[in-house]
């Protein structure tokens, strides 16, 4: 019996390591389909030792590999239904846009937590595998590694808010009004931190906008305008949460309120 086992232990071993290979001498690219015309969703860095998906056959010269989550994905508003679900066989991208790599498709039973609003377009953490393909020949695939140009980190202070954003945007603190340029608003598209809100009160009806942002003592700092946010059912389940807005502040006309025109929206 204790031989048995032993054996069997042995071949569970053997079979695992097979699921394993060599640590990749060179960034890889990790395409959506054994083709090297096909878009690459994802790269492994030099050193990585890629997790080959041994049940999914792959044409000679290629390997199949599991990509884990979570992964940053992207979906059409028009994809998703009202109970916030992405709609089986659309299209997870890399990109919030038509033309951005496939990294998957979506699933009856994905788990998809919505975390960014980006116009016409809603981000997710997607939390499952994923599978994609590289060069391969049994021995680590030579890949020429894309270059991407790094900008030296900044150094901000401890309570600014670091998220994927164009570099042009700065940081404003919450509780502290934004800078204003000519006109009475922000030359450039900003980041703003804050609790969402919504302003609706039964005593008091009239607001000028249905949103603000609060700072940590829970005062009102800024309205938001979210006219370009066009997924408001998956904005709605932001409300009382902290989020991070990219956009352009302005004064109210004829009043000292601030209001932010937000072009994407994100949790913190």
């Amino acid at each position: 019996m204790k031989l048995n086992r032993l054996l069997l232990a042995l071949a569970l071993a053997t079979s695992a390591a097979s699921l394993g290979a060599a640590p990749l001498a060179d960034t890889t690219a990790v395409f959506a389909k054994p083709d090297a015309a096909s878009p690459a969703v994802a790269y492994l860095k030099a050193g990585t030792e890629p997790a080959l998906a041994a049940n999914t056959p792959a044409p000679a010269g290629w390997a199949a590999v599991t990509l884990a989550g979570p992964h940053k994905v992207y979906a059409a508003n028009k994809d998703i239904s009202k109970s916030l679900e992405v709609h089986a066989g659309a299209a997870y991208r890399t990109e919030p846009k038509t033309d951005a790599p496939v990294i998957a498709f979506a699933e009856a039973g994905d788990k998809a937590e919505i975390s960014g609003l980006h116009g016409k377009w809603t981000e997710f953490k997607l939390s499952k595998n994923i599978i994609g393909y590289i060069k391969w020949s049994g021995a680590p695939a030579k890949t020429a590694p894309k270059t991407v140009a790094t900008p030296a980190p900044a150094k901000t202070p401890a309570t600014t808010v670091a998220t994927d954003v164009p570099a042009a945007a700065a940081i404003v603190i919450p509780g502290k009004a934004a800078p204003m340029g000519d006109g009475g608003s922000s030359a450039l598209p900003r980041l703003f931190q804050g609790k969402l809100v919504s302003t609706y009160s039964a005593f008091h009806p009239k607001r000028p906008y249905d949103y603000q942002l609060n700072d940590n003592s829970g005062e009102r700092y800024a309205y938001l305008d979210v006219s370009k946010l066009l997924a408001i059912e998956q904005f709605n389940s932001y409300i009382d949460r902290t989020v991070v807005v990219y956009g352009t502040a302005k004064a109210v006309t004829g009043t000292k309120d601030m209001v932010i025109l937000a072009e994407s929206l994100q949790l913190r």
